[in-house]
């Protein structure tokens, strides 16, 4: 096929590029808007030629004249108020807003395929974005090709798309070896660290103003998928307890010991993304895996985005 011109809007760590190459499709020009200062960095990093644009709210005054205009626009607009997680601000949310940038620029460069991703949200929300983009939703979990769950919607006019076969990947698969059980010999379960409001018999009273949160590990019943990742580390972690609630998680328990945050390599593979793509330096200085793990708690799960480009090259 010939080569395409690829306008990628809130770009990130340009997951989209990883599923382009993985997918075998050519590109003449890769534009990409982003304003985050560390993904940035690792975009040109692993994609020097990357053509960067700056906020997606200047586009506009984008100039696409010397290789013409894009060929494919795509891209996951901040999801914080869809998320079920979040306050529910929905399009009230100043971030959400920006969906109808990307409504307003594929209607502007009417481009021949477009894809956007965002998070599971309320039916409601979900249909006001069906109607102003035309098609219907497919709904992929991640874990179809990787050991994390992620539901999310991809609204595409990219034909004959749809979730891909389950590879049966196991949370085990990311680990390095030795890494897979605890210094006690017990194998890493999936949990997370989450504020529960506890009295004196262990029962939940979320709205008991006289109860103090107490930190808590949950661990997961299903032991071979771990939790959707997130931007926060405490969201996704390693415990070497039994499946349910165990107060006390930095107190009665030993970081290291009975626990530990998953390492940036690791993650990264949860996202099929290559190990050390977001090893980048600042002021000389490598990040910390905490700044790692939240680019790639923003991400594309590349493994999905490669599926649904496959669809592209298998065109007539």
């Amino acid at each position: 096929m010939q080569p395409i011109v690829v306008l990628s809007l809130f770009d990130g760590i340009s997951c989209g590029q990883l599923a382009l190459q993985r997918a075998g499709i050519p590109v003449s020009v890769y534009y990409a808007s982003e304003i985050d200062k560390h993904p940035i960095a690792v975009t040109k990093k692993n994609f020097p030629n990357t053509v960067h644009l700056g906020d997606v709210k200047n586009w506009r005054s984008w100039d696409f004249s010397e290789f013409g205009p894009p060929d494919l626009i795509m891209g996951g607009s901040p999801c914080q108020g869809f998320s079920y997680s979040g306050k529910g601000l929905n399009f009230q949310d100043p971030r959400s807003k920006l969906f109808f940038d990307f409504i307003d620029i594929i209607n502007h460069f009417k481009p021949e395929f477009f894809l956007l991703e965002n998070v599971g949200m309320k039916p409601a929300w979900e249909d006001i974005i069906t109607k102003h983009i035309g098609v219907e939703p497919i709904k992929i979990d991640s874990a179809l090709v990787s050991a994390s769950h992620r539901r999310r919607n991809y609204w595409t006019n990219i034909p004959g798309v749809s979730a891909p076969s389950d590879k049966n990947i196991k949370l085990s698969s990311i680990f390095a070896p030795g890494d897979e059980v605890s210094s006690k010999g017990i194998t890493w379960n999936s949990g997370s660290i989450v504020g529960r409001k506890l009295n004196a018999q262990g029962k939940r009273e979320d709205y008991n103003k006289n109860i103090k949160y107490t930190q808590c590990f949950q661990v997961r019943l299903e032991q071979d998928k771990i939790n959707c990742l997130t931007t926060v580390q405490k969201d996704t972690v390693l415990v070497a307890l039994d499946p349910g609630r165990h107060p006390g998680a930095f107190t009665k328990y030993t970081k290291g010991v009975d626990w530990r945050y998953l390492s940036a390599e690791e993650v990264e593979q949860l996202m099929t993304i290559p190990k050390g793509y977001t090893a980048i330096k600042i002021n000389n200085n490598l990040i910390v895996d905490s700044s790692r793990h939240k680019m790639c708690g923003n991400a594309w799960t590349v493994d999905v985005i490669s599926h649904i480009f496959n669809n592209i090259v298998t065109l007539p």
